[in-house]
């Protein structure tokens, strides 16, 4: 098995070029604000982050925009004022410029300063709401400072589904138990309901509190590499049966929804064949629902 995972694992890289699918255009039955008329959304960009408003998450912000969110990209250090006017704050796959351009290898410093880990934090406790997702290594390392603020222990490594074929991509289910029931996975109506979420390839994580909305309830394990991507019989192993890929916290006066995979919020395609992976997966019909219940619990609705 461990030959065989090695084996699938090194290629991974080379056909994982990832670029926006320009063609996809998400529908949204009820819009919950007018066109221009909701909360404003930050997509953070200031981080050296793996997906930004106009790169990997033109689909997350086109979505957002088309359910009268207001969507910005942030350029600035994390402050009181530069987070005074949002009220929802996105963080997706930051890194520290010791990781960047494709520098994917411990250590995995943090993506924040601790200036600006506490004013996240006091900006959610005064109200503000952060949408904190976090992929694979290295992510968990850049943004894992920032998370355990909030009572979010992620680990630095790669979920994959224990077998003869293993795999990064979890399919979770209502039925199966790993969608839990909560006020984001039952909507506003029964329309809004999600009962599956598609996930390429992330990690887990451990809340001190809070709600969970997605886990492992598979066998799994996490691979924990000294290099993204490069894996062998000595990579150090951890069981993810039961780790979380998905929680919701009260924090505060704010709220803190937390996800271990990025890729399930984007729209694009991958490798020569261009392969959907996202919101546009027709495997996946339910991830922009649950990513607009997401922003309903951020922003009060639900």
């Amino acid at each position: 098995m461990r030959v065989a995972l090695f084996a699938l694992l090194v290629a991974a890289p080379a056909a994982a070029q990832q670029v926006a699918d320009q063609s996809f255009n998400p529908p949204v039955a009820h819009p919950a604000y007018k066109e221009g008329a909701g909360p404003l959304i930050l997509i953070d960009g200031a981080h050296f982050n793996f997906h930004t408003v106009d790169g990997r998450y033109q689909a997350f912000a086109k979505l957002a925009r088309r359910d009268g969110y207001r969507v910005e990209g942030n350029k600035k250090s994390f402050s009181a004022k530069s987070l005074r006017d949002a009220k929802i704050l996105v963080i997706a796959n930051a890194l520290n410029r010791r990781n960047s351009n494709g520098r994917w290898s411990l250590p995995t410093p943090s993506a924040f300063s601790p200036d600006e880990i506490r004013a996240v934090r006091e900006w959610v406790e005064g109200g503000g709401s952060l949408m904190l997702i976090s992929d694979h290594m290295p992510f968990p390392g850049g943004m894992g400072d920032l998370a355990a603020t909030f009572g979010v222990h992620m680990m630095n490594g790669f979920a994959f589904e224990n077998g003869a074929a293993p795999s990064g991509i979890f399919v979770d289910t209502r039925g199966a138990g790993s969608v839990h029931d909560h006020a984001i996975t039952r909507g506003r109506s029964a329309d809004e309901r999600v009962d599956s979420v598609k996930i390429f390839t992330g990690q887990g994580f451990r809340i001190d509190s809070g709600a969970p909305l997605l886990s492992i309830e598979v066998d799994a394990t996490v691979l924990m590499p000294t290099v993204a991507w490069q894996f062998s019989d000595s990579t150090p192993r951890v069981p993810a049966k039961g780790l979380l890929q998905g929680a919701a916290i009260q924090f505060g006066r704010g709220r803190v929804a937390v996800f271990a995979e990025a890729a399930m919020f984007s729209a694009q395609v991958t490798g020569p064949a261009r392969r959907p992976m996202g919101m546009n997966d027709p495997a996946a019909p339910q991830n922009a629902q649950f990513m607009l219940n997401v922003l309903h619990w951020l922003s009060g609705l639900l």
